[in-house]
């Protein structure tokens, strides 16, 4: 199966995290959502995995601060019958404990509105926060990534997921 990446990122931290993966995932393309012509690239791809920060905590919505709360409105009303997408998210579990990778919730919901087969859930367990919108039925609907305060768990969170999300495609 092969993934096409796209994040978006305010501080650098989540493209960095997309190149990572790049790097995991051979022949793996990454993708800037501020650059891509259309939503159409989205629906093109063969699988995504959508890597989202979280900034506008306490929101209802638009959580991202970035394009990608303009796409998220966008996403339902596309055909993603079928196609396999996984959700990254990155946050600060200490200073943003009660809101930890919400835009994750997100993108999550848009893509089921979609049609999407959603892959790449991972457990509470291991992570140290207060309240998350995007634990959903007891675990995380998507790799929540705090460069902030855990960022010596995150290259084995990531060769995790990887190998979890692949198998799963």
């Amino acid at each position: 199966m092969a993934f096409t990446i796209f994040f978006a990122t305010s501080t650098g931290k989540t493209e960095d995290i997309a190149d990572r993966l790049k790097e995991l995932l051979p022949g793996t393309e990454a993708k800037d959502v501020d650059n891509i012509g259309s939503i159409d690239e989205l629906v093109n791809a063969e699988s995504l995995i959508c890597c989202i920060p979280t900034w506008n905590t306490g929101a209802d919505e638009a959580r991202s601060g970035t394009a990608w709360d303009d796409l998220a409105q966008d996403i339902p009303n596309q055909d993603f019958a079928g196609k396999s997408v996984a959700i990254l998210g990155l946050g600060d579990s200490s200073g943003y404990s009660d809101f930890f990778c919400d835009a994750m919730e997100e993108l999550y919901t848009a893509f089921l509105q979609s049609g999407a087969k959603m892959i790449g859930k991972v457990p509470t367990s291991g992570y140290t926060y207060d309240d998350s919108k995007s634990v959903i039925d007891g675990k995380f609907c998507g790799l929540p990534i705090d460069e902030d305060n855990e960022s010596e768990l995150t290259d084995q969170r990531l060769n995790q997921w990887v190998q979890q999300i692949n198998s799963e495609a």
